[in-house]
């Protein structure tokens, strides 16, 4: 039955069903029609009343999941959440909080012998606003993994997400083409329970796309404190686009405990896959405009990619090692210094590895802190202050607005970059991620 907020449009002498719209409150019914005043309990119902174009507005609060409302179980997935339906692309569906409240799903008492999905999104033309997934749990011992939010379906917006203080992968994205990952955080996750309990299975944004999965790009992302990688698409048969996000301190507990792999952004490579399954051609993937500050291993990592990437305006400070360009030949076995990237504008400052695992004649670097050979100093920033970097976001969900990293007037990388397609100001682009 169509919710009661259903209304009809006159246009042209004909009647037009106007879109609807639903609620979803922690204090509401799943046997309610769903109306402001007698909402829904939760999403899942909401799916069942939707058609394209409507939209269901989530009321803030504590949403306590139980293991009754799984609402799939399929093999080893357990889908507590599981929307399926689609939109269109004149008539998307929307799942948004409620004006400025916090909606909030707890998934702690959720623990299956199965790998949870919190949410699992199988459906296209859909957008998730504003929604908060805590405490996914992984109940496994072997090799596994939970998740918060994962992407099956294809233009999808995903935005002002938060996925926290939980064992699983805050989103995690395989099947699907031109999704949107826009200004969403996933932090403190760490799967201490399977395998070794270093949680090396926990990113805190996993895209890894399938033959055919295109387009997909995470924009003004932030990945902290994440067990195992703060962004990895390792495996994917298309390229993926990172473009203003940031990746701090993962590989590290928040009390600086040695997890998992500790990348910032792990952009490529298969593994161990036979070279007769490798993808062909093998794709590039783009970051740009990205921030990777104290990661335990690598800032921006090739990870064994049998080719190149491309990497324009990134800043890298004291991680590990802050680029590591290392490849593969097409062997997938023989690894060797990185060939085939494309580093622009870049600048790396303060690690024991600016640039590591670099084959500077089979790649093009130009105007980065590291060809330039730039004498930087802590004197030519605005602030070297990491914890601005963990600041509330803007009131459109926008990064905060910052000095840490920023340039100084007279700073040798300004204007000491080249075009790459990138806005700037000035005679020619800022070295790094910040464009003054």
């Amino acid at each position: 039955m169509r919710s009661i907020t259903l209304g009809f449009l006159i246009l042209l002498g004909q009647t037009w069903l106007r879109a609807a719209e639903f609620y979803v409150a922690p204090t509401g019914r799943d046997t309610d029609p769903g109306t402001l005043e007698q909402p829904f309990a939760t999403i899942q119902r909401a799916q069942e009343a939707v058609a394209p174009g409507d939209t269901v507005l989530v009321r803030g609060g504590i949403y306590k999941m139980q293991e009754a409302q799984i609402a799939r179980r399929k093999g080893i997935y357990a889908y507590l959440t599981s929307l399926e339906k689609s939109g269109t692309a004149e008539k998307p569906i929307t799942y948004r909080a409620y004006r400025d409240e916090q909606p909030v799903f707890d998934c702690s008492l959720v623990a299956p012998e199965l790998r949870v999905d919190a949410f699992h999104i199988a459906g296209s033309w859909l957008r998730l606003v504003g929604l908060e997934v805590v405490g996914v749990q992984v109940t496994l011992k072997d090799h596994t993994q939970s998740v918060c939010f994962e992407n099956d379906g294809s233009h999808n917006i995903y935005e002002r997400l938060s996925m926290h203080d939980g064992q699983a992968i805050g989103i995690y994205s395989v099947r699907g083409s031109d999704n949107l990952f826009l200004n969403c955080d996933a932090y403190n996750n760490w799967d201490y329970t399977s395998e070794n309990g270093r949680g090396g299975n926990t990113d805190g944004f996993g895209c890894h796309p399938t033959s055919g999965s295109t387009g997909n790009v995470f924009r003004g992302c932030r990945s902290w404190f994440n067990s195992d990688d703060g962004y990895d698409c390792i495996n994917s048969r298309e390229g993926v686009t990172f473009e203003n996000c940031w990746a701090l301190y993962n590989g590290w507990s928040p009390k600086f405990e040695n997890l998992g792999d500790g990348n910032g952004f792990k952009a490529g490579g298969y593994g161990t896959l036979a070279a007769d399954r490798l993808p062909n051609p093998i794709p590039r993937h783009t970051v740009r405009g990205c921030v990777a500050v104290g990661n335990k291993a690598s800032g921006f990592y090739a990870n064994h990619h049998p080719g190149g990437g491309d990497w324009f305006n990134n800043t890298a400070y004291r991680n590990g090692a802050n680029f590591n360009m290392l490849c593969r030949l097409a062997d997938n076995l023989t690894e060797v210094d990185g060939y085939g990237h494309v580093l622009r504008n870049n600048l790396s400052y303060k690690s024991r590895g600016l640039l590591v695992k670099f084959d500077a004649a089979k790649s093009k670097a130009e105007a980065n802190s590291f060809t330039l050979n730039l004498k930087l100093t802590d004197q030519d920033f605005v602030s070297l202050d990491e914890a601005e970097f963990f600041q509330p976001r803007q009131a459109n969900g926008d990064l905060p607005k910052i000095g840490t990293l920023h340039p100084v007037a007279g700073s040798p990388v300004i204007e000491a970059g080249v075009a790459t397609g990138l806005p700037f100001h000035g005679a020619r682009p800022t070295i790094g991620a910040f464009e003054r």
